[in-house]
């Protein structure tokens, strides 16, 4: 359906390009389907970095070559990578609310148990118009089938602004191995802002996706406040819950040896609540606290992922449940995903809500600035549940 565009300067300027290339002793045989005629399959190849990062062709332009084994980049350890045989990774999985009956308690009691237990919970009729979500997805692809210079316009390098941001991986600068994914960042300041800076090809229907989620995301706030005790959300609170939002489009190409790298490692999300939409494909593992295995999160037509951050777990003095997750690369099909973060603005305090400490709870967590939180999570690599000992009393 997607088609993509070959990268024309390679003919010649790939003759002068130098990259390690690594030899994987027992590579997985995958068929796939380059868009370009160049193939690397000896040591004589290109500076994966500069390629990737610099350059701004993305992990994307890296698999449209035709690659036959993972570069040594992308290699994760052993203890990083996907073991998905084991038999609770696709025979158990996260609640699937129906919201269609939204003020009935029982549907505001699951809503708070899933997010006490799992911190992960999928949502189906919940009022964004199916329509909305193709076209989101429609849109992500367009996005990334642009050329790489349109899209290292974006680049924190050339972007006009530091609130649209195209990249890939996470950090890279940190990373011993990156992942094998592309983004493109936009945080939501205006609609004038959004409809000047955003990406032209996708930004109508990114902003469709987010305004049509904004009732539903309301609705579950006053739920979880609910669930806590919180009988009335004033000015403080609603900019500490959701204050601020940021959506990405992200992509992840067809990988020669996904069962060596990953697509998003193991980490928690710094929001408030993250409300995931993902195509069919699937890839998405949430880690069980109980057993602490990884669970797959099957795709489900037209419903929506929802899980509690970092800021909940804070706000709520622990009661809500920040779990972390990760996304596998794939072999077979490019996947997208398209996450909306509920988050505080950047200049709230955050800290367990008054109502969390009024039966002489002890707090767990310090106020902290939620710009200072954030800035610890992207100064490194994905570390698992390690971000949240920032706050920690």
């Amino acid at each position: 359906m997607y088609k993509t565009t070959p990268i024309p300067f390679l003919k010649h300027a790939y003759r002068n390009l130098t990259v390690l290339h690594y030899q994987v002793t027992k590579p997985t045989i995958l068929t796939m389907a380059p868009s370009i005629s160049i193939s690397i399959t000896n040591s004589n190849s290109i500076n994966i970095r500069d390629f990737v990062v610099n350059k701004g062709h993305g992990v994307k332009g890296l698999a449209e070559l035709g690659l036959k084994t993972l570069p040594c980049q992308y290699i994760h350890p052993p203890q990083e990578r996907f073991d998905t045989g084991t038999p609770e990774a696709h025979h158990n999985s996260i609640p699937l609310i129906d919201m269609s009956r939204c003020n009935d308690p029982e549907v505001a009691e699951a809503i708070c148990k899933a997010a006490q237990k799992w911190g992960f919970f999928q949502i189906v009729n919940h009022g964004v118009p199916m329509h909305v979500l193709e076209d989101v997805k429609d849109a992500t692809h367009r996005f990334f089938g642009l050329s790489a210079d349109e899209k290292k316009k974006y680049s924190k390098e050339q972007s006009v602004t530091n609130n649209v941001r195209y990249g890939t991986s996470f950090t890279p600068a940190c990373e011993k191995a990156l992942e094998w994914k592309d983004y493109l960042s936009l945080l939501f300041v205006s609609d004038d802002e959004a409809a000047s800076q955003w990406p032209p090809i996708c930004r109508n229907q990114v902003m469709e996706y987010m305004k049509g989620s904004e009732i539903i995301v309301k609705k579950l706030l006053e739920m979880l406040m609910n669930g806590l005790n919180v009988k009335e959300i004033d000015e403080t609170k609603e900019s500490n819950l959701m204050g601020s939002k940021r959506i990405n489009l992200n992509y992840y190409p067809i990988c020669p040896n996904p069962d060596l790298t990953v697509g998003v490692g193991r980490h928690s999300d710094v929001s408030t609540l993250t409300i995931l939409l993902q195509d069919d494909i699937g890839g998405l593992y949430v880690r069980n606290t109980e057993t602490m295995k990884w669970i797959h999160v099957p795709p489900v037509s037209g419903s929506l992922v929802v899980n509690v951050g970092d800021a909940l777990q804070i706000m709520s003095n622990g009661k809500y449940k920040s779990v972390e997750h990760r996304v596998s690369a794939n072999g077979i099909r490019n996947r997208i995903s398209v996450p909306i973060f509920v988050n505080p603005k950047a200049s709230d305090i955050i800290g367990p809500l008054p109502e969390m400490l009024q039966s002489g709870e002890k707090p767990l967590y310090k106020h902290v600035l939620y710009s200072d939180y954030v800035k610890h999570f992207f100064r490194k690599a994905h570390d698992g549940k390690a971000t949240i000992e920032f706050a920690r009393a």
